[in-house]
């Protein structure tokens, strides 16, 4: 599961990073499901280093998708309002 998280991080940080906010809900939901994964993991006691990393990757991928998304709906909203 420690695995699985630091993949499922590493993906949110890529989808949140290089999509210009366009597919941040979809970034944000991997990085859900890698922090659920990371917690679990650290709780087995199952490859403790890589489970720490993959919550943290998570973490910073679900942060960066949504940040990235909220203010590219902003940006849209904002120019929507000038016509």
């Amino acid at each position: 599961m420690g695995v699985a998280s630091l993949v499922l991080g590493i993906i949110a940080i890529l989808i949140g990073a290089f999509s210009a906010g366009l597919l941040g809900w979809l970034g944000a939901i991997i990085g859900v499901i890698g922090i659920i994964l990371g917690a679990l993991a650290k709780k087995a006691q199952q490859t403790n280093g890589l489970a720490t990393a993959g919550l943290v990757c998570s973490i910073i991928g679900t942060v960066l998708s949504l940040l990235f998304y909220i203010a590219c709906s902003a940006c849209v909203g904002g120019v929507t309002s000038l016509f």
